[in-house]
């Protein structure tokens, strides 16, 4: 039986990754190391200069799994290298609450976890469901369980991890699959500004979600708008490729020229 490592940001007691595990458990052995409290937009942080506990949680009177006082990114290192021998044959971390989609992306710890795993070479995914209120996560495991058994079956590309997104509608409403790229949809950011009982200033972000319906269709917002799954292959190299040979046009003193 295949073993799947699971993890999430928005922690262990979350109920998308209890939903998650119950779906995967139908077919893999499935183990969680997860964080110990939500972790939520963290991005790809990892923890230096604390020392990081471990502790198993129950849940429903039995082990569920192993809880991290530290990040996504964390709880994928510690269990790779120290928890789970042999290493996992696939991660996934999720379910999420909210879509990770466009500029969003960077700052998520729900694909950050999945990029680290495929940094230590496990076959790894994340995958979000559409909404913050009144979730159904049942759909969204549906479909982590099939990308799952596609992942195991094809493998994926080096350095490639998926990023998946499930519209909030009935798993019977989901009009089925498409390979995406990350669009550049982004949140309308804003400050609240308050005061505290002291009078002193504080400020919290909060923001509007993107313009949906004018999302393109091959963008994974475009998808997602329009009730189908968004798969969008990613790469933890930032380099902008095209940008390089732009740079090598400006004259700089000294410039190195590659070779080969």
């Amino acid at each position: 039986m295949k073993r799947v490592l699971v993890t999430n940001d928005d922690g262990i007691y979350a109920k998308g990754i209890e939903v998650l595990c119950l779906e995967l458990k139908k077919e893999f052995e499935v183990v969680v190391v997860a964080p110990e409290t939500e972790q939520s937009a963290v991005g790809h942080a990892i923890t230096l200069m604390n020392p990081l506990r471990l502790k198993k949680v129950n849940r429903n009177g039995e082990f569920f799994g192993y809880a991290i006082n530290g990040t996504p990114a964390d709880c994928v290192k510690l269990a790779i290298k120290e928890l789970v021998k042999p290493p996992p044959d696939l991660l996934i971390s999720g379910i999420n609450l909210g879509a990770n989609v466009g500029i969003n992306v960077i700052y998520s710890g729900t694909v950050s976890a999945a990029t680290e795993g495929t940094m230590m070479g496990v076959p790894s995914m994340a995958i979000s469901i559409d909404t913050f209120h009144d979730p159904d996560f049942l759909p969204a495991a549906r479909i982590a369980r099939q990308v799952a058994k596609m992942v195991l079956k094809n493998g994926l590309p080096e350095n490639t991890s998926l990023n998946v997104n499930v519209p909030a509608v009935p798993y019977e409403e989901i009009r089925g699959f498409a390979i995406t790229r990350q669009g550049t949809s982004r949140f309308h950011e804003k400050f609240d500004k308050r005061l505290d009982p002291r009078k002193n200033v504080y400020y919290w972000l909060c923001g509007a979600t993107w313009d949906r319906n004018n999302a393109d269709m091959n963008t994974d917002a475009g998808a997602l708008a329009r009730n189908f799954v968004s798969i969008t292959p990613i790469t933890h190299d930032l380099t902008n490729y095209k940008a390089m040979e732009q740079l090598k046009r400006w004259n700089i003193p000294g410039l190195q020229a590659n070779e080969g």
